[in-house]
């Protein structure tokens, strides 16, 4: 077979032979190479073809991350535009920093902001509109790929409020058809600000007798992120209905969500105190049914533990590089190897600055991203005073941006410096950050895992501001840590080298401002199953300046 002819390779020979620049828009460097190399397992490749064919391949993975690149910034570049993942908003965009990493057929795109961290492998553009531009993309742990999407807002946001109230009717006719003895009291969709209820979930009572179940339901293409936290909404709702004065009691709540999406739930129903009635639905929007979800089936979430000796030996290869910018502020530079990205971070008091990369080290804050050379060494030192003066615990601008940023991420670094501040009977010998692969802070919450001077593990959750879902997920996190240990995967993966662990349930502490609580912590708190043992541990405001603890229950 030859190779004279481009339509042997691409669908069309238009799209293969001309300049990158009228490509079309749905490009997507990783599927195309992976089609090519596909075609190319069952021919024979001429000599006089081969070099074209290896350019062509090369050229298209290499492509791709540019065109990223070059597409955010200008989709986002005007307008008020809202990021979403699985159709479900997940932040605004304004005040958010952003920059597309690697050369690869799959590019990494990290978001963040003071409230938000998400970092996604992107496959493939797959719409770009005025209206909208859609991601494939990847997250680890996941099998199938997710749909990032940037939306402009003044598009989409009359849509939207009429596909909630459209929900809201569909539901209506649903639960009327599924329980056809009971009457539906109320249904509502929009939110309840003093009550801490969103508006993204439908809420409503349902009637049998003197009876009363409260109801939560999902509208289908919310984010999974939306889905996931549905459980925290639907406890507040039916803490709200059972203070609301029915005539009847409230014997429990039931929790609908859309098909193949309950995981997450199921597996955080078995945190929660069993008193307290949830029934777990999936509606199948073709057969318009609501199936009864077992917990402990649906629930078997697959968590993988970070190797402790694969992030040594990261941090072996890498420190010859950074061991140099660390004696450059040896008190304030922390090295930080992430796995799964095989690229090991410097951060000052929290702040990424520094990324080492398969031996080429990067500097920069945000989207600021300079390789070191003996020509930007100069620069490197000025970006470290500008952080020594303006991210100082004393500094007197305490409204500049490196003073502000990511202060989570300072948070821990402190805690991190000496976990015994927290409690006197934590061993600061064992102190490790996001060890398990799919979690890691996507909202601010920040997990630590150490261990008592006795042996016994304990979690340590930090959050510099209100999180209304931060008990939960210190109960995911609790779950998880609890499966691992019982497993015996955590001594089996490196930790806690020479150390024989307690079998008993992990230590929970919840650290934070005392006055940065979610109000609606405590109620959340009573939800959740006696076995945990949770320690509530409020800060001073000052605690930039040292860690004081001025509140423990």
């Amino acid at each position: 077979m030859s190779f004279g002819a481009c339509p042997t390779i691409f669908p069309s020979s238009r799209s293969a032979c001309e300049p990158p620049a009228s490509r079309s828009r749905w490009f997507s460097g990783s599927w195309r190479a992976v089609e090519i190399l596909k075609i190319t397992d069952c021919v024979v490749i001429t000599t006089k073809y081969s070099s074209r064919l290896t350019y062509l391949i090369y050229n298209l993975v290499m492509e791709f991350a540019a065109k990223l690149q070059a597409t955010l910034q200008e989709f986002t570049a005007s307008g008020v535009v809202e990021v979403r993942e699985n159709g479900g908003c997940v932040a605004p965009f304004t005040g958010m920093s952003w920059e597309v990493r690697g050369d690869g057929e799959k590019p990494l795109l990290h978001l963040w902001s003071e409230q938000f961290n998400l970092t996604r492998r992107v496959l493939a553009i797959t719409d770009h509109s005025e209206q909208r531009l859609a991601l494939a993309v990847e997250r680890f742990g996941r099998s199938k790929p997710d749909r990032l999407e940037f939306i402009r807002r003044e598009f989409e946001r009359g849509a939207r409020e009429l596909s909630r109230e459209e929900f809201r009717d569909r539901l209506t006719h649903l639960l009327a058809e599924q329980f056809p003895d009971e009457k539906i009291e109320s249904l509502a969709v929009s939110p309840d600000l003093e009550h801490s209820l969103s508006g993204n979930y439908a809420r409503g009572i349902l009637r049998r007798g003197s009876a009363y179940v409260a109801v939560l339901a999902v509208p289908g293409g919310e984010s999974s992120d939306a889905t996931d936290n549905s459980l925290t909404f639907a406890l507040l709702w039916l803490r709200r209905a059972r203070q609301s004065g029915c005539r009847g009691a409230i014997t429990g709540l039931r929790l609908i969500l859309p098909k193949n999406s309950c995981s997450t739930v199921a597996h955080r129903l078995s945190a929660l105190d069993a008193k307290l009635g949830l029934e777990l639905y999936e509606h199948d929007p073709a057969l318009n049914i609501l199936e009864k979800i077992d917990p402990r089936r649906a629930g078997n979430l697959d968590t993988w533990l970070v190797p402790h000796r694969e992030s040594e030996a990261l941090l072996k290869q890498a420190r010859p590089a950074l061991d140099v910018i660390i004696a450059l502020a040896p008190q304030a530079v922390t090295l930080h190897p992430a796995a799964q990205s095989r690229e090991v971070w410097l951060r000052f008091r929290g702040l990424p600055f520094v990324r080492w990369d398969d031996g080429r080290v990067f500097f920069g804050i945000n989207d600021s991203r300079e390789e070191l050379t003996p020509a930007s060494r100069r620069a490197l030192i000025h970006l470290l005073h500008e952080l020594e003066v303006f991210r100082h615990p004393l500094a007197s601008d305490t409204r500049h941006s490196l003073y502000r940023a990511q202060p989570e991420r300072w948070l821990e670094s402190i805690a991190r410096e000496d976990v015994t501040r927290i409690d006197a009977m934590l061993d600061q010998r064992f102190v490790y950050a996001q060890v398990f692969a799919n979690a890691g802070g996507e909202h601010g919450i920040l997990d630590l895992l150490t261990m008592t001077r006795s042996g016994r593990l304990a979690i340590i959750e930090l959050k510099a501001s209100e999180h209304i879902h931060l008990p939960l997920q210190a109960a995911d996190y609790w779950l998880r840590v609890r499966r691992q240990l019982q497993s015996g995967e955590i001594a089996r993966y490196g930790y806690f080298p020479g150390v024989a662990l307690q079998q008993a349930s992990p230590l929970v502490y919840l650290v934070a401002p005392a006055l940065r609580f979610h109000p609606a912590t405590d109620n959340l708190l009573n939800d959740l199953s006696p076995e945990l043992e949770i320690v509530r541990v409020g800060l001073a405001e000052s605690w930039r300046r040292g860690l004081r603890v001025v509140l423990r229950q």
